[in-house]
């Protein structure tokens, strides 16, 4: 090819080659494309092919969801198989928090709206989405309302597209055929704290088998769209399981005598001046295994009101919170396993029993019974009262028992103090020996464990940090030895660890452990295993001769016309042991704050072949043989069958 230059000549230019280095480049390149495009080819075909089943598997379940279907608890039985407590079906407004708009404004105008809609605060349904949030579950639904009416179901199924997230379920809540019969006993359930949307028992039976008694939750899938907000009814796909049945060592006929009683016991105190009498416990146990046969608290309450809806309003009608509790004596509070009090009188077998395994008194010698004492250790010279002012004999260590004598049981609490520094309190090992000052290992919570003052109990009671007179305060003081000796002072145990120290008496001398559980079941009534309850053991180093002399001094307090217990029990069918107390301690209640006499009795029958341990205290209740004797002898009559005897002449304290 010639081209002409600037200057007219004319020159021959050579024309443009593919050298082999450029076809080398051009080569690899196209290869690479090829190769590219092979593997894009490769990689659609896996997609579709190969794949394609799974990726459309879950393009499904992006627009599926599976939730949570709650499961009916497990019923509660007594021990003839009468139900204590049910469920109940109904239907609740449930709420997705996935379905609620986005936007804040919207968000807030429907939460208003629902709240609206089932009767609820926006507070309360606030709280709701919190703590769903905390808990990271936006998908499970919320209960709104457990209990929804026949209104509210009309106007949401008329209105469901207004209300997106919003649906009608199936839901249980607790139904009492008692009432309010062992309310605290049975206790309530409620909403996990830890786990949103599980409910678990909070109190009494419902706690301390939650295990048993929590169902497993079924499954249901709904649709959802893009944003996960349903867009269908659920549609059950696993179906929940109702929890197992807890049959319990309770007779439903005996603890409604047992809160019968109680109640009568305070209407006995009241006709007879005591007014502040209104409240105190009843414990009825097996003295053989320790099962515990009624467990009665007063006052008490409704516990459908913790069922469906738990609003202030309703707690407060029962005296459950705020200054509503105060004014109705708490009756949330198991007076009969958390309720501590001076046990006055029918402490004194205990007094009796460590006072002859110390051979600090001979079971048959005579001793002053007068109508004062006073201790020639105390330097204050403080006269100390019988119950009885007018006594002046000699008795030995049964009639004592029997007729309550305080100054016999000064004088044996003033040997306990007079013992040598090396002996230690021996009244008190004794005491702790028969479980008094811990708790029972009953299958029952919570549980006091009460109280046995000792000389280092004192000592760390009154310090120089809270005490001005510290010094003076926390020395052990003769009268510290003379009150534990009649079961007052700084003494303090419940109602169950009375009935467990009566039942060693009874028994001849084993301990039980109190316990509520007779065995679970699955629902097609075949058992399921539990733990047995321990076995009654000795309690070490206990005389049995020495045991008998108490048990003499009981039946003689039943049978004997001087006995303090003779006028309830003395032309009873059945022959009863028993002791009666009356015990003073500080109280307030409104309008008072002083010291008031709680009114105590326990014992047993048959008295030589005991089936049942009774153990009753009527708060404010005045003397023993007054109020709590004729209570406790309601109870045995219950439980004997028998008809209840004209009241004798009651001399007792």
């Amino acid at each position: 090819m010639r081209e002409e230059e600037p200057n007219g000549r004319q020159t021959t230019v050579e024309p443009y080659r593919v050298t082999p280095k450029l076809a080398r480049r051009v080569a690899l390149l196209g290869a690479l494309v090829v190769i590219g495009f092979a593997a894009l080819l490769l990689r659609l075909w896996a997609l579709q092919v190969l794949s394609g089943s799974h990726y459309a598997a879950q393009a499904v379940a992006n627009q599926v969801r599976t939730v949570r279907v709650a499961a009916p608890r497990g019923p509660i039985l007594d021990s003839t198989g009468r139900i204590l407590v049910t469920n109940q079906p109904v239907t609740s407004i449930e709420l997705s928090p996935s379905g609620l708009p986005k936007d804040y404004a919207t968000r807030v105008a429907e939460i208003r709206a629902i709240a609206h809609l089932a009767r609820v605060s926006v507070r309360h349904v606030s709280k709701l989405l919190v703590d769903r949030r905390i808990h990271n579950d936006l998908l499970d639904p919320i209960v709104v309302r457990t209990e929804a009416t026949r209104p509210m179901q009309t106007y949401l199924e008329e209105r469901a597209t207004d209300f997106p997230g919003l649906t009608l379920a199936r839901s249980y809540i607790r139904r009492y055929p008692n009432g309010s019969v062992a309310a605290q006993l049975l206790g309530y359930d409620g909403q996990n704290t830890h786990s949103a949307g599980e409910v678990i028992g909070l109190t009494g039976i419902e706690a301390a088998f939650n295990t048993f008694l929590s169902g497993v939750p079924g499954e249901a899938r709904v649709s959802v769209d893009s944003l996960g907000r349903p867009r269908s009814q659920r549609l059950l796909t696993t179906s929940p399981e109702i929890g197992q049945t807890v049959r319990l060592t309770i007779n439903a006929r005996l603890q409604v005598a047992a809160q019968n009683a109680l109640g009568y016991g305070i209407q006995l105190a009241r006709n007879q001046g005591q007014w502040a009498a209104d409240g105190g416990a009843i414990v009825a146990l097996n003295p053989k295994n320790g099962a515990i046969l009624a467990l009665a608290s007063s006052p008490t309450y409704d516990p459908s009101v913790y069922s469906g809806r738990v609003t202030n309003r309703k707690l407060a009608a029962q005296g459950l919170i705020g200054n509503s509790a105060f004014t109705m004596n708490h009756p949330a509070v198991d007076r009969a396993v958390d309720g501590t009090y001076p046990p006055g009188s029918t402490f004194k077998p205990l007094t009796a029993i460590a006072a002859l395994e110390e051979h600090l008194i001979k079971p048959y010698a005579f001793y002053p019974c007068t109508g004062t004492y006073v201790s020639p250790q105390d330097n204050s010279h403080r006269v100390w009262h019988n119950w009885d002012r007018f006594v002046n004999q000699g008795m030995d260590l049964p009639t004592a028992i029997a007729q309550s004598c305080d100054t016999y049981f000064y004088r044996a609490g003033n040997k306990f103090y007079n013992l040598p520094a090396g002996r230690g309190q021996p009244m008190q090992k004794w005491a702790r020996a028969f479980g008094f000052g811990k708790e029972s290992g009953s299958d029952l919570g919570p549980q006091s464990p009460g109280t046995v003052p000792t000389i280092g109990w004192k000592q760390r009671m009154w310090t120089k940090a809270n005490d001005p007179n510290w010094r003076v305060d926390r020395i052990w003081n003769p009268g510290d030895s003379l009150n534990l000796a009649i079961g007052q002072g700084f003494l303090l145990v419940t109602p169950l660890q009375m009935a467990r120290f009566y039942a060693a008496i009874a028994n001849g001398g084993k301990l039980v452990t109190p316990h509520v559980l007779m065995d679970v079941e699955n629902q097609n009534g075949t058992p399921v295993p539990t733990a047995a309850a321990p076995a009654p053991r000795p309690v070490a180093g206990l005389n049995p001769a020495y045991l008998s002399v108490v048990q003499q001094g009981l039946i003689e307090g039943t049978r004997d016309s001087f006995g303090t217990s003779y006028g309830v029990f003395g032309n009873f069918p059945i022959e009863i042991a028993g002791k009666t107390g009356t015990a003073q301690k500080t109280v307030h209640v409104p309008g008072y704050t002083g010291e008031k006499d709680q009114s105590w009795w326990c014992g047993y029958g048959p008295a030589t072949d005991a089936k049942i341990v009774v153990c009753a205290v009527i708060e404010n209740g005045g003397e023993g043989g007054s109020a709590a004797a004729p209570a406790a002898e309601r109870v045995f009559a219950k439980f004997f069958h028998v008809r209840v005897p004209p009241t004798g002449l009651i001399h007792s304290d």
